[in-house]
């Protein structure tokens, strides 16, 4: 579905990605770990076109998204919750939904949003209060929520479980693969709470200093303590 050959990126004069490549399957949770710093963020905003491919190719269900914008990937099949739990404070809760189906028709968006609101039971109650009173895993939620509406192929997290308490990060974890089990829409999670993301992808992905240090199944990487410090170091 998602395939990212010989990615070169940056910000600036300043290049973060050196040649990296890697892919998402249909109906797959892809995990990119690593320490802080590597790169892992910058290849999410790369595939969704939140900044420039310098060199490489990024394809999508076989066509090349190079130069897209995140409006076009989001017409595509792509979409992306970025780290911090980013919702519009302000606006209530379903404005926030509203807004993540900004390019739907009016009647499939109405038709759309309790569907997903299967999945996040908690936000019906909430829906016209301001996302700015919702607790850091309310917020989280909304934030999938949203991402969800467009009816993806591909989700892209960046840190879920960012600022939340242990039980909180319970909860995401169980709702990421209650959503790609439910709706069979792939995912690619940056994350560095390792231990659960391992529990929960297909596939790891370790980044470090903007290349492919490890690339393989979880298992070969639960347990062996020596291996994952060796690729946080």
């Amino acid at each position: 579905m998602l395939e990212v050959r010989k990615l070169e990126t940056g910000y600036g004069k300043k290049q973060v990605l050196f040649g990296l490549s890697l892919e998402v399957r249909e109906g797959e949770i892809v995990a990119l770990i690593g320490p802080n710093g590597a790169g892992k963020s910058t290849v999410l905003k790369a595939v969704c076109g939140l900044i420039p491919a310098w060199k490489g190719v990024i394809r999508f269900n076989g066509t090349a998204t190079n130069g897209s914008t995140p409006a076009q990937n989001v017409a595509r099949g792509m979409t992306f919750a970025p780290q911090g739990s980013r919702v519009f404070t302000d606006l209530t809760v379903m404005e926030n939904l509203d807004i993540g189906g900004f390019q739907l028709p009016r009647k499939e968006l109405r038709e759309r949003i309790p569907q997903v609101l299967e999945v996040f039971p908690s936000l019906k109650e909430r829906l016209r209060q301001d996302a700015g009173r919702l607790s850091g895993g309310e917020q989280q939620q909304l934030a999938l929520a949203r991402a969800l509406v467009p009816k993806p192929k591909l989700l892209m997290l960046d840190e879920p479980s960012l600022g939340l308490s242990p039980n909180l990060v319970r909860g995401v974890f169980e709702k990421i693969t209650q959503i790609n089990r439910e709706t069979g829409v792939s995912i690619l999670i940056v994350e560095q709470k390792v231990r659960e993301v391992l529990e929960v992808c297909n596939r790891v992905y370790s980044i470090k200093l903007g290349k492919v240090a490890f690339e393989g199944p979880p298992e070969a990487l639960k347990g062996d303590k020596g291996k994952l410090k060796q690729l946080f170091l």
